[in-house]
């Protein structure tokens, strides 16, 4: 048995989930973006005010969005579970933010089909101007490719769609539509990493003891952060 609190916060959702193994004890999701900083720890305490059961104490294990993703989302999801751990000495797993919007696909039954033949799994994740952050993964959730930044355009995944069929899900994948047009493509609408897709992969972990050095370990950007000058100065 494993009490593990879930913690996503690489896109403009921010969410948290309390698990005990695969049962969903309580949940917050907000879909809004910069709400992460203001909303984040709130939501820890009302989720253990739901399940009165249960105090923060209790918990086995913090599990947190690795990235990549939204270079602030991240920092402040990595930090609130850090400090978690550091408070009630309790190890912290890392999930990437791929692998939990990739798990999302698993409460939309009209795809199962898809996955039976072979199909892939593509989640993208918004990397500003026409750019995601993708991998890929089998039906098994098991991921086949490695995470890179994309620019995508009409060529993108040309020798792979060719032969084997592609579900993109995210935001990533919402921008993408009119350009990735193909009858080996396809397209979840509304799809987000959330909290509660983490559960399968922290629980593995947590039997595993993977766990993440809490002193050391920082978020996987995959790309440096740059800082924008706004074109209109206040003077």
């Amino acid at each position: 048995m494993a009490l593990i609190l879930s913690i996503e916060t690489s896109t403009k959702v921010c969410s948290v989930c309390l698990s005990d193994d695969t049962y969903i004890v309580a949940k917050k999701v907000l879909h809004e973006a910069n709400s992460h900083a203001t909303h984040l720890t709130v939501f820890i305490q009302e989720l253990f005010e739901e399940a009165k059961e249960y105090s923060i104490n209790d918990i086995d294990a913090v599990a947190v969005s690795s990235g990549p993703g939204s270079y602030t989302g991240l920092r402040i999801g990595v930090s609130v579970a850090k400090g978690i751990c550091f408070a009630i000495n309790k190890p912290l797993i890392a999930i990437t933010s791929l692998e939990a919007l990739a798990y999302s696909i698993q409460s939309n039954n009209e795809y199962t089909e898809l996955l039976k033949q072979g199909a892939l799994i593509c989640p993208m994740i918004d990397a500003r101007r026409m750019e995601v952050y993708t991998t890929f993964f089998n039906a098994d959730m098991q991921m086949v490719d490695k995470i890179s930044a994309q620019i995508i355009d009409e060529e993108s995944f040309r020798k792979v769609r060719e032969s084997t069929k592609i579900i993109c899900l995210g935001d990533g994948a919402a921008k993408c539509k009119e350009v990735l047009k193909h009858e080996n493509i396809f397209f979840i609408d509304e799809a987000a990493p959330l909290a509660q897709n983490m559960i399968p992969t922290a629980l593995h972990k947590f039997n595993n003891k993977e766990f993440e050095d809490v002193a050391y370990f920082e978020p996987f950007y995959l790309k440096d952060f740059i800082a924008t000058t706004p074109k209109k100065k206040v003077i």
